[in-house]
């Protein structure tokens, strides 16, 4: 009996893993770890591995025709369901191999989405999910409808006598449309949101899927959302409140995990729930300490940023689960590599306090050191200062009074010149209100 007929759930399944690499596989010793992860985190059992070397993809399906008789051998032994590929695979070449398998065939981006899918709890993750999977599967509409005749009906034999693949491809299309508009107000009212935390500062926790960002978050916060050991557990934005020493609160956005080649049409379906990481003042960056392929992640990641256009913010690198690093060669040298990178256990709290300092000196790298004098008693001013800025030291007179602070520069033209006087610390004469864009924060670092 086939198992080409697809389910919304692989649960249960038996899973053969399969990768083909044209050039060496980021873990060499076990190439196909990652898309283990998946595959259990799907929900799949694998009972069988399959890894072939090539200098380039066979256009047919993918592996060559000596492999792929090991692999129907494989699959009739283990009588599997599913044959999933590291590989992104053409339509062509799925609707090939389940043809001579006889057997489901997902590639990577599929598994992914499937994912994706399950773990979207949202209204908008829903709906980016669901785009995504119609973007992939639109090209693919015809390996579903194969036992349909290919011939193309005669003038006026269209509407009731189209053919049965050009009505779906024609209802998927306008789907693909209508969640386009949806999701685009929604990415309004995301922009509208977080435009209007202007006068907070935000930071935003990127990093590769599974690398601890939620538990950093609940341990910064003591707030107490979903944190597990699998890939993707987090799909929607989280944002808490942060309460930095000597500095006062900030936000703190917990953002969706990044992978080795995320499939570009989820980055797009996505793009309103990383609206918190475009417009963040401050990136951290958490990477997996404890991962024998930490390089690996980090400019994965790193390459995400960049097509996302964010990779010009100012990021610090946080070096998490590094209590579980008990190699102190591998410590070592990880500390030598990226100099600027904070290190700290979110499970533990051990280096918390550090990243906090850090994070503050990040955030008031632009800022603009002032006198602001004053009546001395508008503490309505002091109080807003207090909340906008860091107030460093206060000078009382007769009846005024000037207050030393460190501002960041978007917040000076909030001062009104009327109830107060405004210049450069140490400086005699009133300066002009700088604006957002005469002081641009310099990047962190990162030795790559």
């Amino acid at each position: 009996m086939s198992h080409l007929e697809r389910t919304t759930s692989i649960e249960s399944e038996r899973t053969v893993l399969v990768g083909v690499y044209v050039s060496a596989p980021v873990n060499p010793t076990n190439p196909l770890a990652e898309l283990a992860g998946l595959a259990t985190t799907a929900g799949t059992h694998v009972v069988a591995e399959l890894v072939q070397h090539r200098h380039e993809p066979d256009q047919r399906t993918y592996i060559g025709r000596g492999k792929l008789q090991e692999l129907l051998s494989v699959v009739d032994h283990y009588c599997a369901d599913v044959v999933m590929f590291d590989n992104d695979l053409s339509p062509a070449q799925i609707r090939n191999l389940e043809h001579e398998l006889d057997c489901k065939v997902l590639d990577r981006s599929e598994v992914i989405l499937d994912i994706f899918a399950a773990r979207a709890q949202t209204y908008e993750a829903r709906l980016a999910v669901e785009l995504a999977q119609l973007e992939y599967s639109l090209p693919r509409l015809k390996r579903m409808w194969t036992h349909l005749s290919r011939l193309k009906m005669g003038i006026g034999m269209r509407g009731p006598g189209e053919k049965q693949l050009e009505v779906d491809r024609r209802l998927v299309e306008k789907r693909i449309h209508d969640l386009k508009q949806e999701l685009l107000i929604i990415h309004r009212r995301r922009e509208r949101q977080v435009a209007a935390r202007h006068e907070q500062r935000t930071v935003s926790l990127v990093g590769y899927t599974n690398a601890g960002k939620s538990t950093l978050l609940n341990a910064l916060t003591q707030a107490d959302v979903l944190a597990e050991d699998k890939l993707f557990a987090t799909l929607d934005t989280r944002t808490r409140r942060w309460k930095l020493p000597s500095w006062g609160p900030i936000l703190i956005s917990d953002t969706v995990g990044f992978i080795r080649d995320l499939p570009h049409h989820l980055i797009a379906s996505f793009k309103a729930t990383l609206e918190e990481t475009q417009q963040a003042d401050l990136l951290l960056h958490v990477a997996d300490a404890s991962s024998p392929f930490v390089e690996n992640q980090i400019k994965a990641v790193n390459a995400v940023l960049e097509e996302l256009g964010v990779d010009v913010k100012d990021t610090i690198l946080v070096l998490n689960k590094l209590d579980a690093v008990t190699d102190h060669i591998k410590r070592d040298r990880l500390c030598e590599r990226y100099p600027y990178a904070v290190g700290v256990s979110a499970k533990s709290g051990y280096g918390l306090e550090k990243l906090a300092v850090c994070t503050g000196d990040a955030l008031g790298r632009n800022f603009r050191d002032i006198e602001v004098e004053t009546d001395c008693g508008n503490g309505r001013l002091l109080a807003w200062l207090a909340k906008n800025g860091e107030v460093l030291s206060k000078r009382f007179g007769d009846e005024q009074m000037v207050i030393h602070c460190r501002m960041p520069p978007a917040m000076l033209g909030r001062i009104d010149p009327d109830e107060a006087t405004v210049r450069e610390y140490g400086g005699g004469e009133k300066q002009p209100v700088a604006s957002p864009s005469d002081s641009m924060p310099s990047p962190v670092t990162e030795t790559t």
